[in-house]
């Protein structure tokens, strides 16, 4: 890609209506200094001193930051819970500018959350400690599927992509349930101009006539639900493959360091990761690749271009320490550049 080629593309971001439906979850940090720590009286044990509390949206909200960061216009719908975390979560996605009016408030359910504990320790070294996760347990009740089967109806046709964001492994405890799974597919169908993109941990294999994005290990668990180990590229092709006839749709398979797999039925083009340099993490990064790549489907790349950007978008959010970063569309021009020159192709 030249860098021509992207500045026509990223110019187009900023057009872009975007709608994320699925599971957002908020992502609690609490900076623990371990020079101020206590004993508890009561308990004798150390007593973690929280200095620093930051919160960000997570899972699908990991995504609305990465679109609104490339100044894409972007659209919740989502069920939370009618709690504090709630408000915080709220609060956090009006800050970044996504509209929230199909984000739909339960008086009893939880806001799905990840508490991450980060100790710094007296020499200045800073680690995550074990992750406190709260989610729903229960299933969706059908009234509020429904109230969410009619907002996805009326919100579609004012969009050019939507993005499903699958998170939660327990059926029918999440936001895409097998209905609204259903009719995010159906739409797909009558929609064809429009990108339809999912992301799914535990169901990627019950898409169909849109475009998925699966890891090795979700790929592969599709038709070996107990698969565990290291899956080759050859092995990854195949299943990509399979996966791609199997939706009627082309499939982005990420695989790892490799950078991802373009595949359209039996055609399949290796987009290689873009190099990095330096420490990084990865956490997010699934996130940003979908970000990346959707807006510039959304803006005419083709597959490959579209996959590219991902890539792009990835390299950048990865350099990003401790929490889960997200790209400029200035950003994304230079590491194209810095990328050309270290032989990216």
């Amino acid at each position: 890609m030249t860098e021509g080629r992207l500045q026509q593309i990223l110019t187009r971001f900023p057009e872009q209506k975007v709608l994320i439906v699925g599971d957002f979850f908020l992502d609690h940090y609490l900076i623990i200094d371990r020079a101020l720590s206590e004993t508890s009286l009561e308990t004798g044990l150390e007593a973690y001193q929280v200095v620093e509390i930051r919160n960000s949206p997570g899972a699908g909200g990991t995504v609305a930051n990465n679109l609104r960061a490339l100044e894409v216009q972007t659209y919740a719908l989502t069920v939370i819970g009618q709690d504090g975390l709630g408000h915080d979560l709220l609060h956090e996605l009006r800050v970044r500018g996504v509209n929230v009016d199909g984000v739909l408030q339960h008086p009893t359910r939880f806001t799905p959350t990840y508490t991450k504990p980060m100790v710094r320790e007296r020499d200045g070294t800073v680690h995550e400690i074990n992750r406190l996760d709260i989610k729903n347990r229960t299933l969706l009740e059908r009234e509020w599927e429904e109230h969410l089967l009619s907002l996805l109806r009326d919100m579609v046709p004012e969009m050019d992509g939507v993005i499903v964001a699958d998170q939660v492994e327990e059926r029918n405890c999440g936001v895409v349930t097998d209905r609204v799974r259903e009719e995010v597919c159906r739409l797909a169908r009558q929609y064809p101009q429009k990108v339809f993109f999912a992301d799914s941990r535990a169901r990627v294999g019950e898409y169909h006539s849109l475009f998925i994005k699966p890891n090795q290990r979700e790929a592969m668990r599709v038709f070996q639900p107990d698969w565990e180990g290291t899956c080759t590229i050859e092995q990854a092709r195949e299943v990509g493959v399979k996966l791609s006839k199997r939706t009627g749709k082309p499939v982005f398979l990420t695989v790892g360091e490799q950078g991802l797999l373009v595949i359209d039925g039996e055609n399949v083009t290796h987009v290689p990761a873009v190099p990095v340099k330096g420490e990084i993490d990865i956490v997010g990064a699934g996130d940003s690749t979908s970000a990346g790549t959707v807006s510039a489907l959304c803006s005419g790349a083709n597959l490959v271009e579209a996959a590219q950007v991902g890539q792009l978008v990835a390299s950048i959010t990865v350099h990003q320490i401790g929490t889960t970063g997200v790209a400029t569309r200035e950003q994304v021009l230079r590491r194209l550049h810095e990328a050309t020159q270290w032989g990216w192709a």
